[in-house]
């Protein structure tokens, strides 16, 4: 390892909040640090996806092992969130990453800005026929940094608006063809439906969402609303703090209004939230897509999926963010184990309708607006979320199970359960996002 890369990886080291021992010595990225780690497979696959999304990982690889049975495949599942992102970093710093990864592109930014992704166009994948016109375009561009493409997009995986099929026909809220959701616009109408819901006969609850110890969907749920408004909550890389105070102010006045007028509950865990959906104690549910096959087995519920309408701002807003495929940088990586690698991308493209299974949405147009994917009920009602798509802001210290949501949307919890006002959410935002505003970034950001 050179000096400069080693000290970028140190750097980047304290960005993924590398903590704890490695795993046991047999592990694949143990061996890749003695430099040791063989190469099990014509294609290594890293990945962090296990239950559903796991098993639907394991379909796709299978079928790409039928199509090209000359090339193996060693897939290997390791810990979401930070475990994960510091061992793909450590391995592919020490010269032994896997030939493929996944990684979620709210994670892109300091990934691309320690330079250890391959940008796509060295990959081989431009001449399978992966470019940027077959692409959802928020998740394209969310994949590209400082100009270069560094990742190719899976999905967009939204926050998104259950609704209990039931509860909104005695509320009067389907369409006239019964088909689905009347159209809502603005927060007045969003509000007359939830109440609508909440007096239904049957439901406790006009909406649920899980808030208690759980800020990442706390911090899904405010951003969402605010960027109707305004712009990233922090810019300039994610070294200034940029609230708007007046659309912070507006965004949890709203949020309160659903919590104080006893239309939602101002403090439930997950658990709670899924039993009152689950049982039709409540109408609407605030949460992801992905939750959407833990429903689906639950007996005599019906419910279906849509985005959030425009609520504060003239624009409908969708929280997301997506699954991607990157190739890390390898020196050593021979022109045939590149080809290999990026025949294994197209696969999974080609194949992302068994992916959406899990609820997601294809970043690949060409599965998008296949009949695979059209005949699935409710993904097909929540396209648009992904076109509407909305990031995390771009920084080292942001993105999917980062600190920065913790700490963020742990103040959004305080404010929807109503002790915080409105302008002590805005000085606590200030105050948590200091922080991280304030610390050296472990490398430059492009």
């Amino acid at each position: 390892m050179s000096g400069a890369t080693r000290r970028r990886f140190l750097a980047l080291g304290g960005g993924l909040a590398l903590t704890g021992g490695l795993a046991a010595c047999s592990s694949p990225l143990a061996s890749g640090l003695t430099g040791s780690q063989p190469n099990t497979a014509d294609v290594i696959f890293w990945n962090l996806f296990t239950g559903g999304d796991g098993a639907n990982m394991v379909l796709m690889e299978d079928a790409f092992k039928k199509t090209h049975p000359g090339v193996s495949v060693d897939a290997t599942v390791l810990a979401w969130g930070n475990p994960y992102y510091t061992k793909l970093a450590l391995a592919t710093a020490s010269g032994t990453p896997p030939d493929v990864g996944i990684v979620h592109l709210s994670r892109l930014p300091l990934l691309a800005a320690a330079d250890l992704l391959e940008p796509i166009e060295n990959t081989g994948v431009r001449e399978l026929g992966v470019t940027e016109d077959k692409f959802t375009p928020a998740a394209w561009k969310k994949a590209t940094q400082g100009g270069t493409v560094y990742a190719v997009p899976l999905d967009t995986h939204p926050f998104v608006l259950y609704y209990n099929v039931d509860l909104a026909r005695r509320a009067g809220l389907l369409n006239a063809a019964g088909t689905g959701l009347t159209a809502l616009k603005g927060k007045d109408d969003f509000l007359a439906a939830v109440k609508a819901m909440k007096s239904a006969g049957g439901a406790r609850y006009g909406a649920v969402m899980s808030i208690t110890a759980d800020p990442s969907t706390a911090w899904r749920y405010f951003s969402m609303i605010y960027s109707g408004l305004a712009g990233p909550i922090v810019t300039d890389s994610g070294t200034r703090v940029d609230l708007d105070s007046e659309a912070v102010q507006e965004t949890v006045a709203f949020m309160q209004s659903l919590t104080a007028g006893d239309l939602m509950p101002p403090n439930l865990n997950g658990s709670g939230a899924n039993a009152l959906f689950s049982t039709g104690k409540a109408g609407f549910l605030f949460d992801g897509e992905w939750q959407i096959p833990s429903y689906r087995q639950v007996k005599d519920l019906r419910f279906d999926v849509v985005p959030f309408p425009a609520l504060l701002g003239p624009k409908a807003v969708a929280y997301a963010d997506s699954h991607a495929l990157v190739v890390p940088r390898d020196a050593k990586r021979s022109p045939a184990r590149t080809r290999n690698a990026a025949r294994f991308v197209k696969s999974l493209l080609d194949d992302s309708a068994v992916w959406a299974e899990g609820g997601h949405i294809p970043a690949w147009l060409p599965t998008q607006r296949s009949k695979a994917f059209l005949d699935q009920s409710p993904q097909r009602n929540y396209v648009q979320a992904a076109f509407d798509a909305q990031y995390d802001p771009p920084a080292w210290y942001t993105g999917a199970g980062s600190d920065f949501q913790s700490v963020v949307g742990g103040t959004v919890i305080e404010a929807i359960a109503g002790r915080l006002t409105p302008k002590g959410t805005v000085s606590g935002l200030r105050s948590g996002l200091k922080r991280f505003t304030t610390a050296r970034p472990p490398v430059t950001m492009k």
